[in-house]
């Protein structure tokens, strides 16, 4: 899914594998969101585009839509630097920057390295990562980089407007990434 206004039904959304949360009393899955439109936002705290564009318009999202609706949840997702992004980090990012929404720390297998397993899973391409999941549950949008706010503002609308449905069939995962590639941050985003 590549365009910025897709939301074209698709299966369901993976389940969140994190090791930790922060902004919540208790660790947060997708089943239990069912119901809800949930905006899911990774970011590492060192790329430019998440700082700049997509955690300022995470924590608008989370401000002006009704909780009870609409659900932001922040992925902090690590593909490098990882020893300079740890839990501490994120706390002392998460104060100094106000962010009120419920965030995630991504799960590794072992030792902080390589590619977290939410990344790979929907095998994103780098953060920012916008994704839409709809009331049912159903992956609608995923996308790499920054989305314009009228866009995003829309595709919640029409997720909001749809009636929920009962669906099992999983999602298409989205498309690969060369988890052994470098990586590059510019103002847009840090890629894989």
């Amino acid at each position: 899914m590549t365009g910025t206004a897709n939301i074209a039904s698709a299966g369901m959304a993976p389940e969140l594998q994190t090791s930790g949360w922060l902004n919540t009393t208790q660790p947060i899955t997708l089943a239990s969101l069912r119901g809800k439109v949930v905006v899911l936002h990774t970011f590492q705290i060192f790329c430019p585009g998440c700082v700049q564009l997509g955690i300022p318009q995470a924590q608008k999202i989370f401000q002006e839509f009704d909780s009870s609706k609409v659900a932001v949840i922040g992925l902090h997702t690590v593909f490098e630097h990882h020893a300079a992004m740890n839990r501490e980090a994120l706390e002392v990012f998460a104060y100094e920057y106000r962010l009120r929404f419920p965030i995630g720390i991504d799960r590794y297998e072992g030792e902080p390295e390589g590619i977290p397993l939410t990344m790979r899973t929907y095998r994103m391409q780098g953060t920012p990562t916008l994704i839409l999941i709809d009331k049912s549950g159903r992956l609608r949008l995923h996308k790499f980089g920054h989305v314009s706010d009228l866009s995003i503002g829309f595709s919640i609308g029409a997720l909001l407007s749809e009636e929920v449905e009962e669906t099992d069939t999983p999602a298409d995962p989205p498309a690969t990434i060369d988890t052994q590639a470098g990586s590059a941050c510019d103002d847009d985003g840090c890629s894989v």
